[in-house]
């Protein structure tokens, strides 16, 4: 028996959830009261403002703030509604394949079956699976849709208000900054955990005591939200990626203007992108992984003791680990906005390191304090058709293990992205000799950056696995996932201090105020690289959770390598990420050509373009990216949704099982690489143009040829940072999912293609 009984534990979730969104909005009213309207003066007639001492007009400063924000935000809203309603059509059609093939298992039965893995006990018929699956898939997909589209609009909201704070000290500028990322990390987080809870309790009305019936439907919700991630990711990046290479390489390279300077067509598309890709395609990845790891932990509980005594408080362990996740993540923001004050551009990327520390050790005793009362000091978990003996203080090592990985992953992403540490001052430093250099020192630096989350990574699963089977590494993932909420402010703090450099620029701030909003983006930059190492890392140990609860649900007894079946599906499966990569980096080249020559044009064409005399025509811009993405995004998201329906109706489990296997083991290495990479040519940009230290100002100033072949690495690496890398892991956690989820019809009538042989 557990110490938590099952009232409270009803009474715990979602009050967990709905304390996570009160604190939301709390910090959203505090980001609020920065009023942009052009009307006001902000309430600082009292307060000096360093602007108004250069003789600038606080009341045109703000009115031009509120007029670029109201176009982002303007841009960002028309291209997701577009985007939803062609995701909409999809997600009706792919619900209705979802129904047809679980539904056609047993021919559409309406009778009750012998239970697959509690002998002798009779469970709901196929057909419930068929339809409560569909339902998980609906919720989890409109679920990851709401989490995308709420964070784009706090992003838009704040990013004016992060603009003009920075007036009044950086340390008022990152506050808002950090408080609005809060925003979208606990509304995320806590909607996620809230629709998850009451989807279960909505399910268990009809199927009672068939627990391993209602958590196989249930993880329909997880690939609901991915699938949604894929075409949010996939399409945002290409988006953001087409008007950022558009920008860089005609603004900066051809005509040696700064990045967000306001007589660049395609600046308003640039900064529309960050928000798309980088908050909304972020925001539903990580919400996908949320909704994976936890509905990976509660199918394999399902199956095992916990779901055979029917003990409701140890069966929703990981949804209270996540309960404790969103009270400990709340302490943790109070840190970086109350407790600490920042007052010099130096203080803030140690003050977001320092979130990550200090919410991994709050949590590590949050673990501890769940595992001791949320568990029965000894229980037994399904291991591939055994038993395995577990205590419950093995559970808290395999959540913690997962916990302390991620932070290792994270450290060491933003050593090798940070132009505080040697790797990215090596590749600044290897622009001296030209762009062919820095693209080698580049591509070096990311592949050995693969190197330690490899080990942490392998290390999690081998501890995880060997205390708690595959249950073990399903918490690992969630330990991993279960500050979200944190990872998320810190994630978001990124873009929208992005979006505010970008307004400074174009609103015609001061030179003082544009170094105060560069320092803040210089960190977002790698904090944002910290994120998808997280997103990277939890994707490979929820994909093995995921395929471990295939492979039982498929009923394979072993996966042998040495078979031509298996291996086949090996080598294809590890084929796919590069597939997938050269489809959406070829998109992203294909939509910045048509950018490059429309920003070409417009300055060759509008008199008075460079001289500021006329504006730009940023609305062709929007639209040439817009419309790129929605077209290109449509190919690589078919082949990763495809793949396990075409590889499991026609080859069987078994050759599919290696697809799985070879597409994780592959994928995790290729999204790793390129993330780093990306992002260390990102930040060794960054450092030539900040000027921070002798070493940095040999290399400068912008416009020079070290600079210049700093400009052509960084938009190299834009579509690997920020397309190509964080939409691989969506892609091998999604086709392990699907594949859970349609296990049922493989095993009952894969394999078309070897019986017809």
């Amino acid at each position: 028996m557990t110490a938590l009984s099952e009232e409270v534990t009803l009474i715990l979730i979602p009050v967990a959830a709905v304390v996570g969104i009160g604190f939301a909005l709390i910090q959203w009213f505090m980001v609020s009261r920065v009023n942009v309207s052009k009307d006001s003066s902000n309430g600082m007639k009292d307060k000096l403002l360093e602007e108004e001492e250069e003789g600038v007009d606080y009341h045109e400063v703000a009115s031009k703030c509120a007029e670029i924000q109201n176009a982002i935000s303007v841009g960002a809203t028309s291209f997701l509604f577009t985007e939803y309603k062609y995701l909409g059509i999809f997600m009706g059609a792919f619900a209705v394949v979802i129904f047809l093939f679980l539904g056609s298992v047993k021919g559409f039965s309406t009778k009750s079956e012998p239970c697959t893995y509690s002998q002798g006990n009779i469970c709901k018929p196929a057909l419930a699976n068929a339809v409560f699956s569909t339902v998980a898939f609906l919720l989890g997909a409109i679920t990851s849709t709401l989490s995308g589209f709420l964070g784009m609009k706090i992003a838009t909201y704040a990013n004016a208000r992060t603009t003009l704070e920075a007036r009044k000290g950086v340390g008022k500028a990152f506050i808002t900054a950090f408080r609005s990322g809060a925003v979208m990390g606990f509304l995320l987080a806590a909607n996620g955990l809230l629709v998850l809870f009451v989807s279960i309790n909505l399910f268990k009305l009809y199927y009672g005591d068939d627990w391993e019936g209602l958590y196989e439907s249930i993880t329909g919700y997880g690939l609901g939200g991915s699938s949604m991630a894929l075409f949010g990711r996939v399409g945002g990046g290409i988006y953001t990626k087409a008007a950022d290479v558009g920008a860089d390489l005609v603004g900066k390279v051809e005509k040696n203007i700064p990045e967000d300077d306001p007589r660049n067509p395609a600046v308003i598309a640039d900064n529309v992108g960050d928000n798309v890709g980088d908050i909304a395609g972020m925001g539903s990845d990580l919400f996908g992984s949320y909704a994976e790891s936890s509905c990976a932990a509660l199918f394999v509980a399902s199956i095992s003791s916990f779901g055979v005594t029917h003990d409701f408080t140890a069966m929703s362990y990981p949804l209270i680990v996540s309960s404790m996740g969103i009270v400990v993540c709340l302490i943790t923001t109070l840190f970086a906005t109350d407790l600490f004050e920042i007052k010099h551009v130096s203080e803030i990327e140690p003050a977001l390191k320092r979130q990550l520390l200090i919410s991994t050790i709050l949590m590590t005793a949050g673990i501890a304090i769940v595992s001791f009362f949320a568990l029965p000091s000894e229980f037994s978990l399904f291991n591939f058709g055994t038993e395995k003996a577990v205590k419950n203080w093995h559970l808290f090592f395999c959540v913690a293990i997962g916990l302390w990985a991620g932070l290792v992953i994270g450290y060491t992403t933003e050593y090798y992205t940070s132009n505080a540490y040697s790797p990215v001052q090596d590749v600044a430093d290897s622009c001296r000799t030209g762009a062919a250099t820095n693209v080698i020192f580049g591509l070096a630096l990311g592949y050995k950056s693969v190197i330690i989350p490899i080990f942490a990574i392998a290390i999690a699963i081998y501890v995880s696995f060997s205390l708690a089977a595959m249950y073990g590494i399903a918490v690992a993932a969630l330990g991993m996932l279960s500050t979200i909420a944190t990872g998320l402010a810190i994630d978001a703090y990124g873009p929208i201090s992005d979006n505010a450099g970008g307004i400074a620029e174009m609103a015609g701030m001061s030179h003082k105020i544009r170094e105060r909003t560069d320092a803040l983006d210089a960190a977002g930059n790698t904090t944002a690289a910290i994120g998808k190492g997280f997103a990277i890392g939890s994707a490979a140990l929820v994909s093995l959770a995921l395929f471990g609860a295939y492979v039982s649900r498929a009923g394979i007894k072993a996966v042998d390598v040495l078979t031509p079946k298996v291996f086949i599906g090996l080598i294809v499966g590890a084929m796919l990420p590069y597939w997938f990569s050269a489809m959406t980096m070829k998109s992203v080249g294909k939509a910045a050509l048509k950018m490059v020559e429309e920003v070409r044009r417009q300055f060759n064409s509008i008199p008075g373009l460079m001289e500021g005399r006329v504006k730009p025509d940023y609305a062709n811009c929007v639209k040439i990216s817009t419309d790129a993405s929605l077209r290109e995004m449509i190919p690589p998201g078919a082949l990763v949704m495809l793949t396990p329906l075409i590889a499991g109706t026609f080859f069987g489990v078994e050759t599919l099982a290696g697809v799985l296997a070879g597409s994780l083991v592959s994928g995790v290495q290729v999204a790793i690489s390129a993330s780093n990479t990306g992002g260390a040519w990102d930040n060794a940009k960054k450092y030539i143009e900040a000027g921070a230290s002798e070493h940095a100002r040999s290399l400068g100033p912008k416009g020079s040829d070290p600079h210049k072949a700093a400009v052509i690495g960084d938009t190299i690496g834009d579509p690997l940072k920020d397309t190509s890398g964080p939409s691989l892991n969506i892609l091998i956690k999604l086709m392990a999912v699907e594949s859970l989820v349609f296990a049922p019809f493989f095993a009952a009538h894969g394999g078309l293609l070897f019986k017809l042989l």
